[in-house]
């Protein structure tokens, strides 16, 4: 399914700037369209380097798999959770156990500023009311603040997801940051074979029926015949948090 970018594959040149700018982006998405997930992630750790690249994970019901490709490839890259204050305790007992699985070293949990949050959401109300201003208080103002100190970063969107995700690239200008998606190209049987060939622990609340997790107010089941991220703020038109389509 995927070819594997050879090793002595060039590196597109650096954006016009400062020595340290990034690479150009699409150039970069150009060598990489093909290639296997763990190449992908080879090269942004090549590029960018360890200190100056993270992986933002929900540690959501497919985000093992993912992780297990990044530890794959160095342990030590940081891992950015956004712990809203609203994730599920089954969430926090999973990036318990995938950190022991998977050896992961550097995880961080990201929380909103709880001045912001008391301003903004004094009652804690705010997800029935206004869940697009709750997800900006607890989610994508808190990573953009995270995401201050680094180049580039990765997440675990996949194209099958389908909505914005159909045609996500390998690699996207984020702002001023470069964003890999080295999942973009999978399809759900390369997900689950990966997750079972390594023995990944699933998310806890998979068995009751949960195909996407994030915050208890806004996630239900997904009832059969669904799409697989139906259960995310349902009733509604809202189909991304905002950490995709604003930063």
């Amino acid at each position: 399914m995927f070819r594997t970018a050879p090793e002595d594959a060039p590196i597109p040149p650096r954006a016009p700037g400062e020595p340290d700018s990034l690479p150009d982006a699409v150039s970069l998405d150009r060598l990489l369209v093909d290639a296997d997930p763990v190449q992908i992630i080879r090269v942004a750790r090549e590029v960018i380097g360890r200190e100056r690249l993270a992986v933002v994970s929900s540690f959501g019901t497919e985000s093992a798999v993912l992780l297990k490709l990044v530890s794959d490839v160095d342990p030590a890259i940081p891992v950015l959770l956004l712990d809203t204050g609203w994730l599920f305790p089954e969430t926090i007992a999973h990036r318990d156990a995938l950190v022991t699985k998977l050896g992961l070293t550097d995880v961080r949990s990201i929380a909103p500023d709880p001045n912001q949050l008391k301003q903004r959401d004094p009652y804690a109300d705010l997800w029935s009311t206004n869940p697009d201003a709750c997800c900006a208080v607890r989610k994508v103002e808190p990573l953009a603040d995270a995401l201050t100190s680094f180049a580039a970063w990765m997440n675990g969107r996949k194209r099958y997801q389908g909505g914005q995700r159909t045609h996500i690239p390998v690699v996207e200008q984020d702002g001023v940051r470069l964003k890999f998606n080295p999942l973009a190209r999978v399809a759900p049987a390369d997900v689950l074979a990966i997750a079972r060939s390594a023995g990944l622990p699933p998310h806890p609340l998979a068995k009751f029926g949960f195909t996407s997790v994030g915050c208890m107010p806004c996630t239900r089941r997904t009832l059969a015949g669904e799409d697989q991220r139906a259960g995310r703020w349902s009733g509604t038109n809202k189909t991304e948090c905002g950490i995709h389509t604003t930063l």
